[in-house]
């Protein structure tokens, strides 16, 4: 297992990298502004799941595909460009409401909240080329199981990501509640949230593999 000194510097990178703005915290920002504070620990309960299945990918050597066949990256990362511009045309065409919080939370269920975060973060080859770049270098080829060391930076970096998406998530939400009052737009809560999710995929069709 890596040593003590080992596993905080590791902690040191993950709290700089989970503090830096990207997808996942937009993400996770929107959800708690149009759908309040239980969407947003839900979506992020989908990345951190999405995290794990990613360091254990990693772990069995899955995630070299991406860096051996070309095709194999470009085939994800399309579909989650393709699934993300989804996510947004559903978010549009879903009937409205105001920003109402027992209305709004009444729209989406919380199995699809979950799901989505985490299919967002399973299509995004990014992470994967994250996950493999970084975790070997903190992990210690004879210091046991791989996979157990994968999972336990892992779940480091979810708990460090969770101190720093939960400030994010009580934020939103507190944005969320200043704006309850507004009542001349009320699906202003889709148009945000579609405004990601479409923001995300034209990221995620401009990425490169460098």
């Amino acid at each position: 297992m890596p040593d003590f000194s080992t596993l905080i510097l590791f902690a040191a990178a993950s709290l700089v990298l989970t503090a830096t703005p990207g997808p996942d915290m937009l993400l996770i920002a929107s959800r708690s502004i149009s759908q309040g504070r239980s969407a947003g620990f839900l979506t992020y309960a989908g990345i951190a799941l999405g995290t794990y299945c990613h360091a254990m990918a990693a772990a069995l050597g899955l995630s070299r595909l991406f860096l051996t066949v070309p095709v194999a990256y470009e085939i994800v990362r399309w579909a989650g460009c393709a699934y993300l511009l989804y996510l947004a045309f559903k978010t549009i065409r879903s009937q409205g409401s105001a920003f109402a919080p027992s209305a709004a939370l009444k729209r989406l269920s919380g199995k699809r909240i979950f799901t989505e975060g985490l299919a967002t973060n399973l299509l995004n080859p990014k992470m994967a080329l994250f996950v493999l770049a970084l975790f070997p270098q903190f992990v210690d080829p004879h210091g046991g199981s791989m996979i157990v060391q994968m999972a336990l930076l892992a779940t480091i970096l979810n708990g460090i990501g969770f101190l720093v998406n939960g400030s994010v998530i009580l934020l939103g939400s507190h944005i969320r509640g200043r704006l309850s009052a507004i009542k001349r737009v009320p699906k202003l809560p889709q148009y945000l949230l579609a405004t990601v999710f479409a923001g995300l995929a034209c990221r995620l069709a401009l990425a490169s593999r460098n």
